[in-house]
């Protein structure tokens, strides 16, 4: 493996992506002076330095990162078509990394991910939940599920579904407080939201032919939609969440909805993004394009809701 390019390219994405020549060699089963030496050979072969050093840390140069890129789309093209020959053609293998919001994670991705691991048990799911947006490239990630608007125009995205967003408290929260008739009567009552950047502090709603919007205020904002759906599950007030997050406390009557006849029905569109040969880095590994048609063909069995 040594004495070839794309060994030494394993290498370098191992120590670039570990933070540390130990770790790499440990993950390689290598010394960590072999694995130092080799990124030493590697960096005078190419003239430029990959990684800049320092007693306490290594991190890569804009060099690394640039090389970073290629070397694991190159990796990617090269395990790509090994799968692809003889009965590797069945079993794909290798890592997808992962990263969802903790709501679509725990309701949708969750419950199916045992059913794509038992059709490609080769496969190993590198999964991180959060709310919120991150960079793909900068976080090594292969697939994002977005949901709401896209504004990185260097992603390619699969559409997976749409889905209102709804009002929604506990009966028991409904049955302590004022009625709840019109848009207006949020006014008085707790209305629980995030504290994200990107998160509004209102709502639209039409009444009498018009739209307008109602603030959302209240005495908790929190950081992810488990969160605040646990709220609204434990009667601290009202909140407006996915329907597919939803869905099955709707069912079940832990939550109703409020408000439906003034829902202004604007729908969220869910995306499967990643980075592609159209976004300059190389072809999209065959255990991440099916993991993408998994979750496309297979999100509406835990949605409760019309994903058309």
């Amino acid at each position: 493996m040594l004495g070839n390019k794309s060994g030494e390219m394993e290498i370098f994405v191992r120590v670039y992506e570990t933070g540390s020549f130990s770790a790499a060699a440990r993950q390689l089963t290598l010394t960590p002076s072999a694995v130092a030496k080799l990124i030493g050979r590697l960096e005078q072969r190419l003239g430029v330095i990959l990684f800049l050093r320092s007693t306490r840390s290594l991190r890569p140069s804009a060099e690394g990162d640039a090389y970073y890129e290629r070397a694991r789309a190159i990796l990617a093209e090269i395990d790509d078509a090994e799968s692809n020959i003889g009965q590797n053609a069945l079993a794909p293998r290798g890592r997808i990394r992962i990263n969802t919001t903790v709501p679509f994670g725990t309701h949708v991705l969750l419950p199916i991910l045992a059913k794509f691991l038992g059709i490609h048990p080769g496969v190993t799911i590198d999964l991180n939940l959060t709310d919120d947006i991150v960079d793909i490239l900068a976080e090594r990630t292969d697939v994002a599920i977005r949901v709401g608007p896209l504004k990185d125009s260097r992603l390619l995205k699969r559409k997976i579904g749409s889905s209102p967003r709804l009002m929604v408290a506990a009966p028991f929260y409904l049955k302590q407080h004022a009625p709840v008739r019109r848009p207006a009567d949020l006014a008085q009552h707790n209305c629980l939201n995030f504290n994200f950047r990107r998160s509004v502090n209102e709502v639209s709603f039409e009444e009498n032919g018009a739209r307008h919007a109602v603030p959302m205020l209240g005495n908790i904002i929190v950081n992810n939609g488990e969160t605040l759906r646990e709220l609204a599950l434990s009667g601290l007030g009202i909140a407006r969440l996915a329907q597919y997050h939803v869905a099955k406390d709707l069912a079940a009557g832990r939550l109703v909805q409020i408000l439906a006849a003034f829902e202004a029905l604007e729908l969220e569109e869910i995306h499967a993004v990643f980075l592609g040969a159209a976004a300059g880095s190389g072809a999209l590994p065959v255990r991440t394009r099916l993991f993408i048609d998994f979750v496309v063909a297979h999100a509406a069995e835990h949605m409760g809701v019309d994903l058309a």
